[in-house]
């Protein structure tokens, strides 16, 4: 087994410290984990393991990525520019592309991003463009005092820091949910909410692609004959395969409320509609008899009646009122009202 001094070569003897790190871990054999100081030197030929987490928007990380000996596929994968999720295992190395949200200030955010990782028995060398909520989860964890027996075991930490994410934001999604069907079935339906639940919608079909994919890679290593590796480098891909398929049919089933949801309140907006339609068809009906009548009485020609009558307008006026009478009635007996 290669020593991990050969597993990272040097930049430089003078060499600061190693540029573009984030955070750094030392994890002692007993599963304890240090914090080390990124603006110092890290000594490689210490015993224990390394977690190395890059900024890799910082470009002075890029050529020490380059220039360590981890497998090349692995530093290509690390420095490339791929937005699909993949998993890949050759002799002595995991590396691949996982998705994950983005992390605000304080909380996670609905935007997706990717973590890329390259494993070795003594190395796991992680980096992103942005912030991610389960690096950053699995990182506090650590200082907390969890402890992990080797890199796979902190790679699976970082997965299932993964889905716990995505199971709080599918709470978060769950009660909004609740409240816009609370809302419709109290008749508080409001046109805003067919935004929110559109919102609400897409945001289930992106982390249902997320989560998607990741189940495929560890269904697919779950399958594979993993045995050649070293049971540092080795994943309980079965058990994570689960858990994100058990959250993955939670997100389905929001995403499948949503929809119904939406097309509840478009039938309650044409119900809404057709009534409005049916009163102004009322109405106008209600009118045409005395319009009629006031169109006849308006016409300028010879031998209109009441026009020598002194009480003409009256007479008028109680005509075009009978009319609405009529009008009404006769929509009433053919059940136009109800």
């Amino acid at each position: 087994m290669a020593e991990p001094a050969k597993l990272v070569s040097a930049i430089s003897g003078s060499e600061p410290a190693i540029p573009g790190l984030v955070w750094a871990f030392r994890l002692h054999s007993d599963g304890s984990a240090e914090a080390l100081p990124i603006d110092q030197p890290i000594e490689f030929s210490h015993d224990g393991r390394l977690w190395l987490h890059f900024n890799l928007t910082d470009a002075r990380a890029r050529p020490w990525i380059a220039a360590s000996t981890l497998p090349p596929l692995a530093r290509e994968l690390l420095l490339s520019n791929d937005t699909f999720q993949q998993l890949h295992v050759i002799d002595h190395c995991v590396y691949g592309v996982f998705s994950d949200l983005v992390r605000d200030i304080d909380s996670a955010t609905e935007e997706t991003a990717f973590l890329r990782f390259a494993m070795t028995e003594h190395l796991l060398v992680s980096g992103r463009h942005q912030a991610l909520c389960s690096a950053d989860a699995a990182r506090r964890v650590l200082e907390g005092g969890y402890r992990v027996d080797n890199v796979a075991h902190l790679l699976e930490k970082i997965v299932d820091e993964v889905a716990d994410t995505l199971d709080r934001m599918a709470d978060k999604l769950g009660q909004e949910i609740d409240g816009i069907e609370e809302r419709i079935l109290a008749d508080e339906a409001r046109p805003e909410m067919r935004r929110t639940l559109g919102r609400l919608r897409r945001t289930c079909v992106r982390l249902h692609r997320q989560l998607t994919g990741l189940r495929v890679l560890f269904h697919r290593l779950d399958q594979k004959n993993t045995d050649h590796l070293s049971p540092g480098l080795r994943i309980h891909a079965g058990k994570l395969a689960q858990r994100l398929d058990g959250l993955d049919h939670d997100i389905v089933e929001l995403r499948e409320r949503s929809r119904l949801l939406e097309e509840e309140l478009r039938f309650k907006n044409e119900e809404e509609s057709n009534r409005h339609l049916h009163t102004l068809s009322i109405v106008t009906s209600l009118l045409l008899p005395p319009t009629l009548i006031t169109g006849i009485f308006g016409m300028n020609t010879k031998g209109l009646p009441l026009t020598d009558v002194e009480s003409g307008f009256l007479w008028a006026a109680v005509l075009m009122a009978s009319s609405v009478g009529a009008a009404y009635l006769f929509m009433r007996r053919t059940g136009i009202f109800r």
